[in-house]
């Protein structure tokens, strides 16, 4: 069975301290409104497993999701958000830094991105966070239905050479309207998977 149709809900988190001490993961990330919630559930087949939200800002939590065999997606809160107070867009933006800079289960980050608005500042921030980990990053450009097959390309070029003395960066196109895009991700993150499985077995004996 691919790797996200056995997805299901593990737990929510509001505090670094109380994240699973066991399991390896892996995060999505992205702005608000960028797509993340239904990347995710396009990726496992499923209408509602991720909320979707109109409104910026409306998850406000670490959401974490069982592949089974203790590997985790975790679905961090979106950011750029505009419609909250400024003491709760501190609180997500110290976690959110500190989760991809310090935390020992992330194996990689898989980082949304409108494919008509990518690699806007706070995007850089994230990527600023968590490339120094020198783990990898997979940059998915979600909605790219809203564009003409020239603009795809375009945008894809474009984001790809931003990375290009970067082995470890990934680029794709998205589409949750049209499906299209999800053997990518589930190749990408299945490898990030099956090449922390020796170390986490070594770890063991």
């Amino acid at each position: 069975m691919p790797l996200f149709r056995g997805l299901r809900f593990l737990t929510t988190v509001n505090d670094l301290r109380m994240l699973p001490l066991e399991g390896v993961e892996v995060a999505f990330a992205g702005r608000s409104n960028a797509g993340k919630s239904s990347a995710i559930n396009t990726l496992a087949n499923h209408t509602r497993l991720a909320f979707v939200s109109k409104t910026p800002g409306r998850t406000q939590h670490i959401n974490y999701f069982d592949f089974g065999n203790d590997r985790r997606l975790v679905d961090l809160p979106g950011y750029g958000y505009a419609e909250v107070p400024e003491a709760v867009r501190r609180h997500w933006q110290t976690m959110l830094g500190r989760y991809l800079a310090e935390r020992p289960n992330l194996i990689g980050l898989v980082l949304i991105m409108d494919s008509r608005r990518p690699l806007l500042e706070l995007d850089r921030r994230m990527l600023d966070w968590f490339l120094p980990t020198g783990k990898p990053v997979h940059i998915m450009l979600t909605k790219s239905d809203k564009l003409s097959n020239q603009e795809k390309q375009t945008v894809l070029r474009k984001v790809q050479k931003e990375f290009v003395d970067n082995e470890k960066v990934t680029v794709q196109l998205f589409s949750s309207l049209k499906k299209q895009g999800a053997e990518e991700t589930e190749t990408v993150v299945g490898q990030w998977f099956e090449a922390i499985e020796p170390e986490v077995t070594d770890g063991a004996e």
